[in-house]
């Protein structure tokens, strides 16, 4: 069955003489949003990326670490990128300064990676 109005009197019925809505009432709804995703999401990554930064460069000779891996050993020697750490009597691995994932004994300062399980 089809709508039988004519397109007149439907167009009658449209409001009369009102302006359209203001651009910034239509543009703060996704002002909000932006702002709620940069305070919810952006802000603690930046503050935890910082925090793991800090701790990274703060890695000495003689410091004991575990790796993200899960390897524990203490840090022999230290460069730009790699640590050396010494895991066992006379065993020796160089591993880069983002594998650290905090000090033995201590809570993680690298979260585990939840995504992976």
């Amino acid at each position: 069955m089809t709508d039988s109005t004519p397109v007149p009197f439907v167009a009658a019925m449209a409001p009369q003489g009102q302006s359209p809505p203001n651009i910034w009432v239509s543009l703060a709804p996704f002002a909000l949003m932006i702002l709620i995703f940069y305070v919810l999401v952006l802000m603690p990554m930046r503050r935890r990326q910082k925090k793991v930064q800090e701790f990274q460069n703060s890695l000495k000779v003689g410091d004991r670490v575990i790796t993200t891996g899960g390897i524990h050993g203490q840090i022999t020697r230290v460069s730009d990128l790699s640590v050396q750490l010494q895991i066992a009597d006379k065993v020796r691995i160089d591993i880069a300064r983002a594998a650290i994932g905090g000090y033995q004994g201590q809570e993680p300062v690298v979260p585990p990676d939840r995504g992976s399980m």
